[in-house]
């Protein structure tokens, strides 16, 4: 099914289950799409902020339930499971509230969390808010940024075009993450 069809069919449902999923490509996507007018753009923030609130509160939850089990502790295994504890380790409340935002950390983040002794109360409070900053955040982006997108792309005659702006766009902005991350090493 073409991303297209299910924005078409599903709305904010889509914008929802591809928040907690996929992430930030379907929130801007949906920010985008909100700047035409097809979607509001309070629904898409909150839509946005749910999906990603429900997936990562799944993911600890898996990670608190089945810390043991061989699965996760072959997800333990590898780098990123061993860095996102390290940076819990040095700052979690700061972690907690900003793994979302890190590349190739926000899927692995959670579980990790939940193998840790945090209350799941003080996760759930830092998640929901950390949630409603990040859909905001990537919402904005999509909504504000939709006019520039659509003078490079021509005017956008359909999802697959925005589709191609927010990969340039998401391509952009995790070469800038990469470059400060070296910066800050050199």
């Amino acid at each position: 099914m073409s991303i297209e069809l299910l924005i078409t069919r599903y709305g904010l449902a889509a914008v929802f289950l591809g928040a907690g999923i996929e992430g930030e490509t379907m929130v801007v996507t949906g920010g985008l799409l909100a700047h035409g007018g097809l979607m509001p753009v309070t629904g898409v923030a909150i839509a946005a902020a749910a999906g990603s609130f429900v997936a990562d509160q799944l993911f600890f939850a898996a990670g608190r339930r089945f810390r043991d089990h061989p699965r996760v502790r072959k997800i333990e295994a590898k780098p990123a499971f061993a860095t996102a504890l390290g940076l819990f380790e040095r700052h979690p409340t700061a972690f907690v509230f900003g793994f979302r935002f890190l590349y190739g950390l926000r899927t692995v983040s959670p579980m990790a969390i939940g193998t840790t002794s945090i209350r799941t109360s003080t996760f759930a409070a830092l998640n929901a808010a950390a949630a409603v900053v990040w859909a905001i955040v990537f919402t904005a982006i999509g909504f504000v940024f939709a006019d520039g997108i659509e003078q490079v792309f021509g005017k956008m005659k359909s999802i697959e075009h925005i589709a191609i702006g927010v990969g340039i766009a998401a391509a952009l902005l995790v070469g800038m993450v990469q470059l400060v991350r070296w910066w800050r090493r050199a």
